[in-house]
């Protein structure tokens, strides 16, 4: 039987200064010494995706991910929400 806890909340977002890089936050896997800090930079960043991870899959999500951020850092831009969807469509509730 799944529970509502096997799953992890994070957001695909860009940072507003810095770099301007893509990032993810796992906001599930935060703990005390760096919820704040975190959630901070992403509430200041610009949302590119956001979801919930089934947990079965997460390590597998998270290379997947990973790749993701790669590719938009690497090219600068945003990829169409869809696109993150459908390439994380496995991982997802």
């Amino acid at each position: 039987m799944k529970f509502e806890s096997d799953k992890t909340m994070f957001e695909i977002y860009r940072e507003h200064e810095y770099n301007r890089e893509f990032r993810v936050i796992l906001y599930t896997e935060l703990n005390e010494s760096n919820k704040h800090s975190e959630i901070n930079r992403a509430l200041d960043g610009e949302t590119i995706f956001s979801g919930f991870l089934n947990d079965d899959f997460k390590s597998e999500a998270k290379i997947k991910i990973r790749e993701i951020l790669t590719e938009m850092n690497t090219n600068d831009e945003p990829l169409p929400e869809s696109e993150i969807r459908d390439r994380l469509k496995k991982y997802l509730i």
